[in-house]
């Protein structure tokens, strides 16, 4: 018992990050330093091609399924098992969050939503039009495309969607966060001015990009609602991992993507490698600034 509980206690400390995504609740502590995720299909196929796949270090572990308390999960590395007390920030990639097919169905039965126009007015009470505020609801597809327009995702590609410090604090108050210079401001706070831990990540972040050119898993799949995983600590260990592969979908046969041109609806297009541009673009502003 006494061997096992310093690692209960830094799985306690170092997971708040888990709920930057609005995860909570889906993970649990694993045998051998490893995580478990609650079993999604689409993720367990991902992962077992990415395993196989150029991709291959810049993703979590995948080490199969396992059962626990009767629920089943993906068993994964721990990507925060190297570092002490890590800060994290968690950047959810692409022009969008959500899957063409998603916005089809929603279309279908576009029944109105209380919740989601509660969640507007929480950000911008002048968002919702006459009518949404007669009704006190929105439909689902109108919240999904308003909610890209309000950060940074329609306008660089990708949005911050939560930061955990070494103390613990989790701050996910980011959905307004949509210039260059608001994004730079939220990264400076979050690495506190230190620039070789900026350096770390954007020598990182130009592997990534240069593997993803490369990886014939990437070329023919959509993906949506991926993120970036930023984690460093004091001693300036810095990484950065793709993860969350829950809405990654394979294109047909034959068909491949760019993730760099404009999404037309029905192209799949999800502007991955855009985000990334904008992002290697910051960071190299922010390491060669003289500030």
């Amino acid at each position: 018992m006494v061997h096992w509980s310093p690692f209960v206690m830094s799985f306690k400390k170092k997971y708040p990050w888990i709920q930057l995504a609005g995860h909570a609740g889906s993970f649990k502590a694993g045998a051998n330093g490893r995580i478990l995720k609650k079993h999604c299909e689409c993720e367990q196929r991902c992962l077992s091609l990415l395993m196989r796949d150029v991709l291959r270090p810049y993703v979590p572990g995948y080490h199969g399924d396992v059962e626990k308390d009767g629920q089943k999960y993906n068993q994964m590395e721990d990507l925060l098992a190297e570092f002490d007390f890590p800060c994290v920030m968690d950047c959810k990639m692409g022009v969008r969050t959500y899957l063409e097919e998603e916005l089809t169905k929603a279309r279908k039965k576009p029944s109105p939503r209380p919740d989601m126009y509660q969640k507007m007015i929480e950000v911008d009470p002048n968002a919702p039009t006459h009518e949404e505020n007669d009704q006190k609801a929105v439909t689902k597809p109108r919240y999904m495309q308003w909610r890209e327009t309000i950060s940074s995702t329609a306008t660089l590609g990708f949005r911050i969607e939560g930061v955990k410090k070494e103390d613990g604090t989790v701050n996910r108050d980011f959905k307004k966060t949509k210039t260059r210079e608001q994004v730079m401001v939220a990264f400076q706070d979050f690495v506190r001015g230190n620039k070789d831990v900026l350096r770390c990540y954007l020598t990182r972040l130009e592997e990534i990009r240069d593997t993803l050119e490369i990886s014939p898993f990437f070329k023919t799949h959509e993906v949506i609602g991926s993120s970036l995983l930023f984690v460093h600590d004091s001693k300036g260990r810095a990484k950065v991992w793709m993860i969350d592969f829950g809405k990654t979908t394979p294109l047909p046969d034959g068909q491949e993507l760019t993730h760099r041109a404009s999404w037309v609806e029905g192209n799949r297009e999800d502007g991955y490698l855009s985000g990334l541009d904008s992002l290697v673009d910051i960071i190299s502003t922010m390491v060669n600034s003289e500030t």
